[in-house]
Formats: structure tokens, sequence, C-alpha cells
């Protein structure tokens, strides 16, 4: 605590203006609504402020964890003794580079991002308008959905390095895979992106679009705190299909429900804690191995202290 104090205090020297926020309920920043109290928290308003928190965190021997949306994170009932670093949705301009190529800021809310791209008649990323999350965050796990992925889109990454060096890196030296790139280890803050587009008609863009939605709105437990798919695709299977298989639809503890909508989605369906949900994602993990022999493996992200 002593050490986040001392950041504080520096960051207020060296970033005049910046909102810091002391025990700041992480509930108000993950679309699950748990999580305890962030010992400190930053919300930079554009990229130099970003910048300069993650070059001073750095300097003093601080990891902070980067939060966009919160979309994939589970948070510790206990909180986090930490400094976490908000991007979304401050951190998000979108400016056009070149022909047929958007790049906005890391914060920036990805169905946002598909609306700016609508707007200016450029299609691709249509499958994006319904993610919940950011754009950084979509390309640190190569979001997807509806047989598209950030890497079919994604041209180019600005990222400063474990070494507080700025790199932009070329989509193939992402090392996109099935919710992975080379930024999943966590190493690198990812500052913004731009997607390579092509040009389109704008009605079917957003027919495409409000199509894509209504088939989400009909089949995922969108009215409930949740972070989307709970658990990856396992190889020659579908995570829902084998939860469904083995009668979990519905299967609660304490305010964490498997969802009797879509079995692929554990909701909080009021109340629920990050241990509830913890729990009922071993069970659900347990039972579907135990009678088809299949593991399954998180998507969600769980954080405590670090």
């Amino acid at each position: 605590m002593r050490k986040l104090d001392a950041m504080e205090a520096r960051l207020r020297r060296a970033v005049p203006g910046l909102e810091l926020r002391r025990d700041e309920p992480m509930s108000r920043h993950t679309t699950f609504r748990v999580g305890g109290p962030a010992a400190l928290m930053a919300l930079p308003r554009d990229e130099g402020e970003l910048l300069a928190v993650a070059r001073a965190a750095r300097r003093a021997g601080l990891d902070p964890l980067v939060v966009g949306n919160g979309s994939n994170l589970l948070v510790d009932d206990g909180g986090l003794d930490a400094l976490v670093l908000k991007t979304a949705p401050r951190v998000g301009r979108v400016k056009e580079m070149g022909e047929n190529t958007l790049e906005a800021g890391a914060g920036i809310p990805l169905a946002q991002l598909a609306m700016e791209a609508a707007a200016r008649a450029l299609t691709g990323l249509e499958f994006a308008h319904g993610i919940p999350g950011s754009l950084g965050g979509a390309a640190v796990m190569n979001a997807g959905a509806y047989g598209g992925e950030m890497c079919q889109v994604i041209d180019q990454v600005r990222a400063l390095d474990e070494a507080g060096q700025m790199r932009t890196l070329t989509g193939q030296e992402c090392c996109f895979s099935y919710r992975h790139s080379i930024f999943s280890q966590g190493e690198w803050l990812i500052l913004s992106a731009s997607v390579r587009l092509a040009p389109g008609d704008p009605a079917a863009i957003r027919g495409q679009m409000e199509q894509l939605m209504a088939r989400r709105r009909q089949k995922q437990p969108l009215d409930y705190p949740s972070a989307g798919s709970t658990f990856k695709r396992p190889a020659g299977h579908f995570a829902a299909a084998l939860i469904e298989g083995c009668g979990l639809k519905g299967l609660r503890v304490g305010g964490a429900q498997v969802s009797e909508k879509h079995a692929g989605f554990v909701i909080n369906a009021g109340g629920a804690t990050c241990r509830d949900i913890l729990t009922l994602m071993d069970q659900v993990r347990e039972r579907v191995f135990r009678e088809t022999g299949v593991e399954l493996e998180p998507e969600v992200k769980y954080v405590k202290s670090i």
C-alpha cells in the first residue's frame, strides 16, 4: 500500500488533471458486475496520459492491470492491491489512415468502431457490432463471433513493450490464434490498432449488423450481467452443447447461474460474487469432464491481487 501511496503522489505531480480513484469498486468496471475495490485506479483522458501513467508505474516497479470495458474479467471479491489503468472509453479516438483503413485508440468500444466503419461505408467489422469489449481487449484475445475474428481485419497494432519502448506490429507479427495473441501475456500495453476493411454498401452493412444483433438477442442472455462465452471452444466440440448435454442449464451457485437461454454463458442472476461464479465454473468443468472426457478451458480471465 505504501508503494501505491507513493505512486498516487507521483502521478498527481507528473500528470496534472489525471483522474485517480482510491478503493474503486471493480464491480463498476466489469460486465459481470462483480469484484472488490481496486486500491488505486487511473483513468487517463488520452494517449499522452495513458503513456505517462504506464511509464511512471514501470519506473516504480509496478505492473498495472489494464482494463478496457472489463468484458472478459472476473475480479476477486477481496479486490486488488494494485494500480488499475482504465482505458475505456476515453482513450478511443478514430481517424482514417489511408484507403479503407481506420485507426482507433485502444479504449474505443468495439461496437462503436463497427458503427464508425459502417458510417464510412466500410465492410468487415459487422461481426464485432455486438461484442461488448474494447478494441485493445479484442486485439489481445483475438475476439470473434459469427465467423469473424480480429485477426482478419487488424492491419497494425501500436503498443508499449515491456522495456517502455513504442512498437508497431503488423497483423502477422501479432501471432494471432484462437482467443490468443502475442499480447496475451500482459507485458505489452496496446495503445491503438488499425483495421483494414473494404468498401461496401452502407445499407447492406447496417442490415448485416442488425441481423447479427437480432440473433444475439434471440439466443444470448443479454439482459443479465455476464462475460459472454464463459469457456473456450474445445477442439471438435462446442462448449454450450457439452454443458447442455450434461443437463447443466439453470445450475446455480448463489447468485451465479448457467443461463437457461444459452448454456455457454454463466450469468450474474442477482447478487453473485466472484466466488459464486468460480465455484459454478468449477462444477461445470468437473461434470463435463466426468461425463464426456472433454476439459473446458475458461475464456474468462480471473484476476486477484497482483
